[in-house]
């Protein structure tokens, strides 16, 4: 009699013990999917940071202009710019301009509305001009060469901005470019009456920049 009673004590003791260990396999489980939840919530300080840039419009210009028999120059009052980078490489770097044409200013009404008919930049059927860059090549200590898509018109063209870049290895600096296009190649046939306009049109962007978080990029040169 003693040894069944025995038997059935220490059958219960280990039914107990895998039932309390379950018990506690089923009380973690909770707080292991809120160590999975948080580690991807917060991503782990030593993963790769990248530099992340700020345009400043007010001290930003964009400039265009074509030779003429009377001077055609001017800028655009309205725009928007950015710099991203996907990694420390520079040549990572995307820059995208997007230009509101109807902002043109020659310092002329008369030029102004000539150049936002539909002859020439078309603001009616196309309101904006963008440029995004698709590729960046390094071709010195500080200059740069970017292809990439230009838009005017409605019509799309690969066309190059030769950039130089000032404010290297500094919180704050600016870039400089220059980009010369074919108005013939979009459209533009048409000219101003007793006005001589040459075919090639040539833009200069001047963008202040700083540098408002993650590490300093990396060069080549």
């Amino acid at each position: 009699m003693n040894v069944d009673r025995l038997a059935a004590r220490e059958k219960g003791s280990r039914t107990y013990s895998k039932r309390d260990l379950a018990r506690v396999r089923t009380h973690n489980f909770p707080m292991a999917v809120l160590c999975l939840v948080v580690f991807c919530a917060f991503p782990s300080a030593n993963r790769a940071q990248v530099p992340v840039y700020e345009v400043t419009p007010v001290e930003s210009t964009i400039k265009f202009g074509v030779d003429s028999s009377i001077p055609i120059k001017g800028t655009f009052d309205k725009w928007n710019a950015s710099v991203k980078l996907s990694s420390v490489d520079v040549r990572s770097a995307v820059l995208e301009i997007e230009i509101q044409a109807d902002s043109v200013n020659t310092g002329s009404g008369l030029k102004n509305n000539k150049l936002k008919s539909k002859d020439f930049f078309d603001v009616k059927d196309s309101p904006t001009i963008t440029f995004k860059s698709t590729k960046v090549v390094q071709t010195g200590p500080n200059t740069f060469e970017l292809e990439g898509n230009f838009t005017i018109r409605g019509v799309t063209k690969m066309e190059k901005l030769t950039l130089i870049g000032n404010g290297k290895g500094s919180p704050s600096g600016s870039i400089e470019g220059t980009m010369a296009f074919d108005r013939k190649d979009y459209g533009m046939n048409k000219g101003i009456p007793f006005i001589k306009i040459a075919n090639r049109v040539e833009v200069n962007v001047s963008l202040k920049w700083k540098q408002v978080s993650g590490p300093p990029p990396v060069f080549q040169q």
